[in-house]
């Protein structure tokens, strides 16, 4: 009797210590953060927002939108990174660890920002679940390529270059769910950003209020894509291809491109422009009709860019069948906190290693409403 009292105890001692470990907030090594909004609009959703990328800083713009989402309009967000399961610290080059994702269970929104992830099983069924619900979906910059998974795995037409017996699943989760899979770099990278022109007939969508033609502008290039857009996708931005005017410095974030430069490549590059932000409905095979919003901008630099961030909150309004309560102005998306994304580029194992970076320190950086 003792014996099996013992096991009994260690192993409600163990469950409450698992618990335990996996409800803490960033702060005690935790693998994601939690921003808990207390009033607004948002009250009651919970959006999932998943990082991964190599090269766009994605593990620095989702915590800072999940801030605004959480602070100034009291969605309750969840952050996800990649992370080294030897050491628990983001690693953007681990691509088969992005613990946390059972969130999504309960999630009413997705928010997906990786590349080229080739995940585990047990990881990758809370994604899939997710879809088949049919719940809505962002895509930003590097999630046309989200992931790429061996042709032998189970999620192997999930990839960016998938070609197998799925027919439906041709070129993978970006062409099936987003609209479009990784094609090209359209613009020079690091070269020519990205002015944002609202495309024919979609200034009166509500993913635009309080958004200016020409307002959007970003340092990243503009992606190159397949014409036209497959199913009902609706072009809503079209990116104009844009000449710096000042010397490249690899020592700026912008890499001396700035929000005045205001020349338009000329030639092919902008005839036709290539959309940047778009809607369409999805549908996985057996799963229900949802529907995604997806722009191929969205690094953490883009993010310093006032409608680059109101285009991304608006659309969280959008899909959650909320747009009636998107002003007119736009919604709010003031920054939170202390907010200073570095420069995108591909950075070696060597430097992460170096680098440890908690997810502690990115929770931190946004703390504070103003």
């Amino acid at each position: 009797m003792f014996h099996t009292r013992s096991i009994l105890s260690y192993t409600l001692l163990t469950t409450i210590a698992l618990w335990a470990v996996q409800s803490r907030l960033p702060g005690d090594d935790q693998a994601w953060i939690v921003d808990k909004g207390t009033s607004g609009p948002g009250l009651g959703k919970n959006i999932v927002l998943i990082s991964g990328d190599e090269e766009y800083r994605s593990e620095e713009a989702l915590p800072q939108l999940g801030k605004i989402l959480a602070d100034r309009h009291g969605f309750r967000c969840t952050v996800l990174f990649a992370i080294d399961p030897q050491t628990g610290l983001i690693n953007p080059n681990c691509g088969t660890n992005i613990p946390g994702l059972e969130a999504l269970d309960t999630a009413d929104l997705m928010v997906i920002f990786t590349r080229f992830r080739d995940l585990p099983d047990d990881q990758m069924q809370h994604i899939d679940r997710f879809l088949r619900a049919g719940k809505p979906v962002i895509g930003m910059r590097t999630a046309t390529h989200a992931f790429n998974i061996a042709g032998e795995k189970p999620w192997a037409h999930y990839g960016n270059y998938y070609n197998g017996e799925k027919a439906e699943w041709a070129d993978g989760f970006g062409r099936l769910v987003l609209g479009e899979k990784w094609i090209s770099h359209h613009g020079h990278h690091k070269h020519e950003s990205t002015r944002g022109l609202i495309a024919d007939g979609a200034k009166n969508h509500p993913v635009l209020r309080g958004i200016n033609d020409g307002g959007i502008w970003g340092p990243t290039d503009v992606y190159g894509v397949r014409l036209p857009l497959p199913g009902d996708s609706l072009p809503l931005v079209l990116g104009q291809v844009v000449m710096r005017d000042g010397e490249y410095d690899e020592k700026d974030p912008f890499y001396g491109m700035k929000p005045d430069d205001s020349r338009p490549v000329p030639g092919e590059k902008n005839a036709p422009m290539m959309p940047i932000a778009w809607t369409k409905t999805y549908q996985l095979p057996g799963g229900q009709m949802g529907h995604s919003f997806t722009t191929t901008m969205g690094a953490s630099t883009d993010l310093v860019n006032e409608s680059v961030r109101r285009l991304l909150v608006n659309a969280v309004y959008w899909l959650l069948d909320m747009d009636d309560q998107i002003p007119q102005t736009g919604t709010d998306v003031r920054i939170v906190g202390d907010y200073k994304p570095t420069g995108f580029e591909f950075r070696p194992d060597e430097y992460w290693t170096k680098r440890k970076m908690q997810v502690s320190e990115l929770e931190e950086a946004s703390q504070g409403a103003e």
